[in-house]
Parts: structure tokens; C-alpha cells; sequence
């Protein structure tokens, strides 16, 4: 998987070899590179379980994604890892411990797609 940075990069490369390359254009490389989040609930701690609920934040926007379970882009967590997106948080092992003090659905994991 080829990073945005790289792509960034590549492309500089292409205009130095080309003689087009301005100095605007090498200064995009460090623009901002816009963080995607994926929160899914899975039915338990591995990623190969079922994911029971999910939201995602993508360019900025909000959604639960769409309404039947079928639609959604992944229907597990290692669906997801597959797709480019990296975990940065597993399930909280601890909120196992306590069924009556466990708040949320399911067992959250994050990730993120930097693009």
C-alpha cells in the first residue's frame, strides 16, 4: 500500500524528471494530509468476529454508515485491516470484567486511514 506521502512525492519526482517541477508544487508535499476514522463494535475482542456496529469519519463527515447491517463496508474488523485501515486502539479487556459498571456496544476497535 502506497502512503499519500509517497504518492506526494512520486508525483514531485515525476515533474523534477519532466522540468516542470515549481517550487508551489514541491510545497505541496507537506500540506495536511486529512486523518479518516473507523470506529467498529464487534460481538468480541478478535478481529475476525462480527462487527455489530460501526461510524466513520471520512473527509471530515460523519456517518453511521448505511442502515442495513449487509451494507455496511466491512462486516468484520479484519475486513477493515485488509482495506488499508491500521488499528490504533483495540477493545478495553478491562471493561470485560464488570458486566454492571460496562457502558458502549460491543467491543470497540479504532483505526484510521491517513489520505
Amino acid at each position: 500500500m502506497t502512503s499519500k506521502i509517497e504518492e506526494r512525492v512520486e508525483r514531485r519526482v515525476e515533474e523534477l524528471r519532466a522540468g516542470t517541477l515549481t517550487e508551489a508544487s514541491l510545497r505541496r508535499i507537506a500540506e495536511p494530509i486529512m486523518q479518516d476514522i473507523l470506529y467498529l463494535q464487534a460481538s468480541s475482542t478478535s478481529p475476525t468476529s462480527e462487527v455489530v456496529g460501526m461510524r466513520i469519519i471520512e473527509g471530515g463527515e460523519i456517518s453511521d454508515g448505511p442502515h442495513d447491517p449487509e451494507d455496511w463496508p466491512y462486516q468484520t474488523v479484519l475486513e477493515a485491516i485488509r482495506d488499508g485501515w491500521r488499528v490504533i486502539k483495540f477493545p478495553e479487556m478491562a471493561l470485560m470484567l464488570d458486566d454492571s459498571r460496562t457502558f458502549g456496544l460491543g467491543f470497540e476497535f479504532i483505526l484510521e486511514k491517513v489520505g
